[in-house]
């Protein structure tokens, strides 16, 4: 039998989650009451029935029975029936934005503002973070990149680090990326705008692809890119961090920049020990402000 119980912050896509679990073939209970859960753990173990893969939704909306969790986890540990731990997180901000979105009120918010909810839900849920086996940050997810993480650990069953980097290029002229960890500035390459038939093509094209990586210069900076990042992934990793954000700039972000990003997702993408995906966040406003 395998069971893995689904919590975190209220609105990081617990729900979709579980019903991505159920998907992928697991029996899924919501919102169980916390002191049933030993007794459903009981019934599950004497069951004959073929289900053997189940998931467990626990939030804070068990309300005052929610502090007795931790004790029922250590019980079910002592007895080697504990489950796996699955944590869905989201950073603040991004969690705000989905409540004003959705229009929706925190469940411990009351009639106070939303970040006062989620503090206090960040204050009683830390105990289940430190605890989990599998740290799912969506701040930056789209549902089928949520997907795929789920489908690594419980489908495929492979080696999970809990990290998803985001390489992300962007132009200078229209700001930093406020969510980036590590930024790092290519206008020191020469401009394919100043070149005419490279001026309307992106980092995408081989052309301009060909011009920023003829310059030994572009070399030489992903190859230091490279040692610098794969030093720090593994601490990263170490340190129990979730999302790194490594954003690439250059003036109007659509040509050197983002060849440079391209060619570090590439470099990057072969590594198994964590989650990556490439956005190019300003590669088309050139075209829209014409």
């Amino acid at each position: 039998m395998k069971l893995v119980m689904l919590t975190g912050m209220s609105g990081a896509g617990k729900s979709t989650a579980l019903k991505m679990m159920e998907d992928v073939g697991y029996y899924c209970v919501d919102n169980l009451p916390i002191p049933l859960i030993e007794k459903f753990v009981e019934l599950l173990e004497t069951s004959t029935d073929e289900l053997q893969k189940f998931a467990l939704g626990v939030d804070i909306r068990s309300g005052n029975a929610f502090s007795e969790l931790h004790k029922v986890l250590d019980r079910l540990d002592e007895h080697g029936k504990a489950p796996q731990i699955l944590f869905l997180d989201a950073e603040d901000q991004v969690l705000v934005k989905r409540y004003k979105e959705t229009r929706r009120n925190h469940p411990l918010s009351g009639g106070e503002r939303v970040e006062s909810g989620i503090t206090q839900e960040r204050k009683k849920l830390d105990f289940l973070r430190q605890r989990a086996d599998y740290i799912i940050d969506t701040s930056r997810l789209l549902t089928r990149e949520l997907r795929a993480e789920i489908e690594k650990i419980f489908v495929k069953q492979q080696d999970y680090k809990s990290l998803f980097i985001t390489i992300l290029s962007f132009g200078f002229k229209y700001g930093i990326p406020s969510d980036s960890d590590l930024v790092f500035d290519v206008r020191f390459l020469p401009n394919p705008y100043y070149i005419e038939s490279l001026r309307p093509k992106s980092g995408n094209d081989k052309e301009v692809q060909d011009y920023v990586l003829q310059f030994q210069e572009s070399h030489e900076f992903l190859d230091k890119l490279n040692d610098m990042v794969n030093f720090l992934i593994p601490k990263y990793i170490t340190e129990g961090k979730n999302q790194l954000v490594i954003s690439i700039g250059c003036t109007g972000g659509k040509h050197r920049s983002v060849t440079l990003a391209n060619e570090l997702y590439k470099s990057l993408s072969a590594n198994k020990e964590y989650g990556i995906k490439i956005e190019h966040r300003d590669i088309e406003k050139d075209a829209l402000r014409k």
